[in-house]
């Protein structure tokens, strides 16, 4: 599910399960709406739809999640050979040297930064913290 849709999803639920004022309903969409239109959120956005077009960065996140979860499994299994910890950081090494997938790390990382800044802001006018009471509600 896209951030957008996800981000509107939580607002809504919210308002579905506690009778939120006609006042509050709207600071909280317009809250949302300013998120959204934020400059690292939208780049957040950018950098994931160039991710996904992106078709061998994606070929090396999912060959690394399928390398990390095999050599996971033999962890379990009994054990992990020399050769097969060097294919995972070679993996690793090229994920970290693709320029795609290291400005959508860097972009979903100040997106998610700027949100605990919100949160802090938020949380001091209200005296709550917000995110703590919005996952408390979704959950």
């Amino acid at each position: 599910m896209p951030r957008h849709v996800a981000l509107r999803a939580v607002g809504d639920t919210m308002s579905e399960m506690v009778n939120f004022s006609p006042d509050l309903h709207e600071a909280m969409d317009s809250l949302i709406q300013n998120l959204l239109a934020s400059k690292p959120f939208l780049l957040y956005q950018q950098s994931q739809t160039r991710l996904e077009a992106d078709h061998r960065a994606r070929s090396l996140l999912e060959q690394l999640s399928m390398q990390q979860s095999h050599l996971r499994q033999k962890q379990v299994d009994g054990g992990v050979t020399q050769a097969e910890i060097e294919e995972l950081r070679d993996l690793q090494a090229q994920v970290q040297a693709n320029a795609t997938i290291m400005a959508y790390a860097q972009s979903q990382l100040e997106a998610v930064n700027f949100l605990r800044e919100i949160n802090q802001e938020i949380a001091q006018l209200l005296g709550v913290d917000f995110a703590l009471l919005a996952r408390a509600t979704t959950c």
